[in-house]
Order: C-alpha cells, then sequence, then structure tokens
C-alpha cells in the first residue's frame, strides 16, 4: 500500500497485509455496512493488495469504489472454482453496486414436468422449487411449443389438475373426460393406465426436452420391430407414426453436425458499458436452446470475466452438464470434467460463428427497440463512445469539421460542416473563399479558415464547439492550433487532425496518431463528418471555378445573366460551339433580341 494513501487506507493496512495466500472470496463493505463488491480469488492476499497498491493505474469507477471500503472480509475455500461458484451464489444473493449486473430482458418459460402422481407436462414462467423439474428457460417460445406438441402427439399424458394420489382412484372420485375419448389420455384417473406405464412415456419424454431423441428413436424402432415380430401390425404402425414424428421434427431443427454432441456454444459482443453474451446448446449435431444476456459493466471488466460470469450463471440456469464448452478465446480458468475448446477451422468454427450473429442480431435488435422509444438514445450512446475514444472532458454535442479545395491552386475554398447531437445542422454549414493564400498552400489555407470562423464566433459572443476536426495529418493540425492559439482559444475545445491513408486521429503536439477500431461509431461519425466536408467544399469549388471561367468571355454581355449563360451551356456545351453558332441558332436558344446581342458580341471583336 503506497504512501499517499495512507490517510485512506490506514485502518485497512493490517487487514490487507494479514489476509491468506489461499483461494477465497471476498467483501468490500462501506461505512454503512453495505456490502458494495464481492470478488474472487486464487490468492487471496496478492488480488486484494492489488486494489490499494495500483489504485492510480487504474480506472476512475475502480478508484471510486476503492475509496468507499470501509471494511474487508473474506471467506477461505479450497480451491479457486469453489471461489468462483461461491462468488457467484453471494453476487446473485446480494446485488453489489460494482458487480456485474446479468440482464436478459425477461422471464422465459419453462417447461415443468409436475412433482406429483402421473405428472403433468406444461409451460411455465414460474420456477417453483417443489421437486418439479425444469427445462429450459427457451428464449423461443415457437420452439418451446413445437417441442410440448411432439411430446403429446407421442405420449398420450393427462392435462387436467386432479390430485390422481392413489386413495382418491381407489375411492372413484373421478371420471374419465374428454381427452380420454379423444385418445389424448389413457385414463389413469379410472386406473386405465398404472403409473409405472405412465412413468416410461414421463423417462421418454425427459430424453426429448433434453434433446437426446436419438436414443427415444433407438427405443422406439426395437419397440417397432418387436410389434411386428409378434404379428402385431397395428401396434407396429403407431409406433411407426410416432418415429415420422421424430423424423419430421428432428428434420426442422438447426442440424450443424451430426459429429457434435452435448456441446455448449458460447460468445460474447463487447459494446463499450454494456456487453452481450450467446449461449447456444447442442444435442446430437442439432441446436435445441438458444439464449442471449445483457451484461451491464460495473468496473471496467475484461471480456475473460464477463464471459465466465456468464456461463457460470447460464449453465447452472440450465442444469447444463456438458463436457465441452466453445469459447471464442482461451480462459484462464479450469471447470473439472470440463473442456474449453476454441475452434480455428471446421463446424466447430461455425457454431461459434453462428453464436455471435446470433449475440450481434439481438444488440440490434435492441437498439431498434430503444431507438423508437427513445429517438435521442443513439446519438447519446454514440457521443459518450466519442468522449471516451477521444479521452473527451466533455460530451460533443457541438462538432465542426473542416476541409480545403482547390485543383492546382486555382480558385481555393475551404468548407465547414456542423454536427449537432451526432446529427448534421446544415443551417450552421458554411463556405469559406480563401483570401489571403497565393497558390496551394493547404496549412495557410486551413490556418485562415479557422482564424476567421473562431475570431468571427467569439466577436458574435456564439457557442464553441466542443471538438473541432481538421482533414489531414500533423501539418494542418498544427496550422489549426497556432490560430487557436493567437485567439487564446488553445485548450478551450478538444481539436484532432484525422488523415486519410490510414485514418489515423493525431492530437496537437503528438507526433504519434491514435488509432480507432474501424468498426466503433466513433470513428464512422468522424469519417461522416469529413467525407461531408469534402462534398460540401467540392460543390461550392464546382460552383466558383463554373462562374470564374464563364465570366470573361459571357458574363461579360451586357444583358446575358447566369441563366441564360446556363441555357447556352446546355445547349452548345462549350462556349467555342457559341461562338460558331449562326444566328438563327442563337436566337431559337434564347429569342430573337438576345440570341443577336451574343451574336453581334462575338462577330463585333472579330472572333469568328
Amino acid at each position: 500500500m503506497t504512501g499517499s494513501l495512507n490517510r485512506y487506507f490506514s485502518h485497512l493496512e493490517p487487514i490487507v497485509r494479514n489476509l491468506p495466500e489461499k483461494p477465497g472470496v471476498y467483501q468490500f463493505f462501506d461505512d454503512k455496512n453495505h456490502i458494495i463488491y464481492i470478488g474472487k480469488a486464487k490468492n487471496l492476499r496478492k488480488r486484494v493488495s492489488s486494489y490499494f497498491s495500483k489504485i492510480q493505474n487504474v480506472s476512475g469507477k475502480v478508484q471510486m469504489m476503492v475509496r468507499k471500503i470501509a471494511e474487508i472480509r473474506f471467506i477461505i475455500v479450497d480451491t479457486e472454482q469453489d471461489a468462483f461458484l461461491l462468488e457467484n451464489n453471494l453476487i446473485k444473493k446480494y446485488r453489489p453496486h460494482y458487480n456485474i449486473a446479468l440482464k436478459d430482458d425477461k422471464t422465459y418459460p419453462w417447461i415443468c414436468i409436475r412433482n406429483e402422481p402421473f405428472p403433468r407436462v406444461f409451460s411455465t414462467r414460474h420456477f417453483i422449487h417443489d421437486g418439479s423439474s425444469y427445462y429450459g428457460p427457451y428464449a423461443s417460445g415457437k420452439l418451446m411449443n413445437t417441442l410440448l406438441e411432439l411430446v403429446r402427439q407421442l405420449y398420450p399424458i393427462r392435462t387436467c389438475n386432479l390430485n390422481l394420489a392413489e386413495k382418491n382412484i381407489r375411492a372413484g372420485k373421478f371420471k374419465v373426460c374428454l381427452e380420454y375419448h379423444l385418445g389424448n389420455c389413457l385414463g389413469p384417473c379410472e386406473s386405465f393406465q398404472n403409473e409405472e406405464d405412465y412413468g416410461q412415456s414421463i423417462t421418454a419424454i425427459r430424453e426429448i426436452i433434453k434433446g437426446n431423441i436419438t436414443s427415444v428413436s433407438h427405443q422406439l424402432k426395437d419397440l417397432m420391430m418387436e410389434y411386428a415380430g409378434k404379428m402385431e401390425f397395428e401396434k407396429a404402425q403407431i409406433v411407426k407414426e410416432k418415429l415420422a414424428l421424430l423424423d419430421k421434427y428432428q428434420s426442422k431443427s438447426t442440424v450443424v453436425s451430426n459429429t457434435i454432441n452435448n456441446v455448449d456454444v458460447f460468445s460474447i459482443l463487447d459494446q463499450g458499458a454494456l456487453a452481450y453474451v450467446n449461449f447456444m446448446k447442442v444435442m446430437n449435431g442439432a441446436i435445441i436452446q438458444v439464449l442471449t444476456v445483457e451484461l451491464h459493466k460495473k468496473l471496467d471488466e475484461s471480456r475473460e470475466d464477463l464471459l465466465l460470469m456468464a456461463i457460470t450463471n447460464i449453465r447452472e440456469r440450465f442444469e447444463s452438464q456438458a463436457p465441452e464448452i466453445i469459447v471464442p478465446f482461451t480462459l484462464e480458468y479450469e471447470m473439472p470434467g470440463v473442456v474449453f475448446t476454441v475452434p480455428r477451422i471446421g463446424d466447430k468454427k461455425k457454431l461459434l460463428e453462428l453464436s455471435e450473429r446470433n449475440a450481434r442480431y439481438y444488440h440490434l435488435e435492441k437498439e431498434k427497440q430503444q431507438d423508437l422509444v427513445d429517438p435521442g438514445h443513439k446519438s447519446r450512446r454514440i457521443l459518450d463512445g466519442m468522449m471516451k475514444d477521444l479521452r473527451m472532458k466533455e460530451l460533443p454535442e457541438h462538432i465542426e469539421c473542416f476541409d480545403n479545395s482547390n485543383i492546382q491552386g486555382a480558385f481555393p475554398v475551404a468548407a465547414m460542416v456542423c454536427f449537432k447531437n451526432a446529427r448534421p445542422d446544415k443551417s450552421e454549414y458554411r463556405h469559406f473563399n480563401i483570401r489571403t493564400v497565393e497558390g496551394p498552400d493547404d496549412y495557410a489555407s486551413m490556418e485562415e479558415i479557422i482564424f476567421r470562423r473562431y475570431k468571427r464566433l467569439l466577436e458574435e459572443k456564439s457557442p464553441l464547439p466542443q471538438l473541432v476536426i481538421v482533414d489531414g495529418g500533423k501539418g494542418q493540425l498544427s496550422a489549426a492550433m497556432n490560430s487557436l492559439e493567437k485567439l487564446g482559444l488553445k485548450g478551450k475545445m478538444t481539436v484532432i487532425g484525422i488523415a486519410k491513408k490510414l485514418e489515423e486521429i493525431y492530437y496537437p503536439n503528438d507526433s504519434l496518431p491514435m488509432y480507432l477500431d474501424k468498426k466503433s461509431e466513433t470513428l464512422r461519425l468522424i469519417q461522416q463528418m469529413r467525407d461531408e466536408a469534402h462534398r460540401f467544399g467540392i460543390t461550392h469549388h464546382r460552383k466558383i471555378r463554373e462562374k470564374n471561367t464563364l465570366r470573361p468571355q459571357l458574363t461579360e454581355i451586357q444583358g446575358i445573366g447566369l441563366s441564360l449563360n446556363q441555357v447556352l451551356l446546355k445547349k452548345f456545351k462549350s462556349v467555342k460551339n457559341i461562338r460558331n453558332a449562326s444566328l438563327e441558332e442563337l436566337q431559337s436558344t434564347i429569342g430573337k433580341s438576345k440570341g443577336k446581342v451574343v451574336y453581334d458580341h462575338f462577330h463585333s471583336q472579330g472572333k469568328i
């Protein structure tokens, strides 16, 4: 613990120094005795002391949490895995403020096999700890209902809520209902079906729900052959129809590879303050369950920490015992009886890519829904990300971007585009005709327009942008900073340059560029502004060039304005063709009097 931090943590130092160097779970409490963070450790002393010895090298969120610690408690366990499981259980119980929050957006349905005589099989959103078996949850209600429909077609089971205790059946309290007469139930309420026979159906149903369709299919084939051998062809036909139903259901499943069995697949999509983890359960080559959860970061947790937490929670929820877990990167964690696989090629790699696509799709759908409810949500998200990516101190709600346009130094102009709340504000776009620079000098031109723009804003007492973007590298950026320094605006705004070739971001007085993620929303917005400034500048440059090119030859003709110039050029394509046109051609284009004026202009000057 560093000396500069003793004033904050002197009362904690003896606790940290005397922590055991064993696996365990630590808990941080605030001055109100509330748990604010729970963590696991392979070595309790090393892990806990790292919060204090390295505090100046961690994020502001971690520093804030550490400064709130009033007490530290710990629990020793035998192994790192025990620590991980205990941490997970304690987080779910206490939900500390600084721990990752896992959210799956809604209560998904389960398939329940009720703990009762002659168990019912039904869907529910309420998980009750009464000894019943729950399978799921199912993110797709369609998949769950298809599965329930298959189960009921294969095995006639009851749907009533009667208490079919043996004494009630013997007492003759019940009568068979319409479901019995329709063949959907075999009448256990009147002892037409015994518990052993009913239990065999439930055992098969459990296997189907778990995805073990192959084993059920083998059993049915054996039974069909047995009936056929006994010449009981009607019974054999009924079993054959059940097999056809199973095959039809299996053909509708997403089959990935018959060689992949009992595997869990996890992928993660990291999106700043949020992350999305997708889970897929694969049995006998078919995907039988899919779920995506949302993770809210609290302390800039790593992708490894986020993924491990999701794996632990989801496998516990689905009661998964899969011996293999496919993941996108190596995890420094051992799970007894489980192998972590990071595929590079083949069917398992395709499975992982499918999982990643599911995570991206879930994220996009969430964004679309959020944008419908709150149209400003997307802008705030982009600006929050930009502030973080560009290391800004305030939200860049007002951004201005500058670009120079000239062709071999002729008619030099510049353009400025303005975005407010990550959207173009075209009423604030500005053109500049370069006044003080001779020849193609981009640096001097940038210096001039930056000076003119912000001198005017200061004079008008208009608000300054939070971010200024200069199209160009170190040279253009230095020129812009010269002007801002003259105006006393240095340090009042964040100023960056973007170089076109490698999309490098430059900061003033920093020779090394920063590279943003090519897929980041920050870089996309900067590129959009740069391209918009270029388009706006080129359009203005084209107009100036046309106007200045025409002026010596056409606009000097008395009575012939720019609109007639355009009519003539549209018809004759060039000034040379206008000069060579006959009087009749000119008059038919712009009228008798104007046509004669143009014709006389060229002929009177001896230009034929």
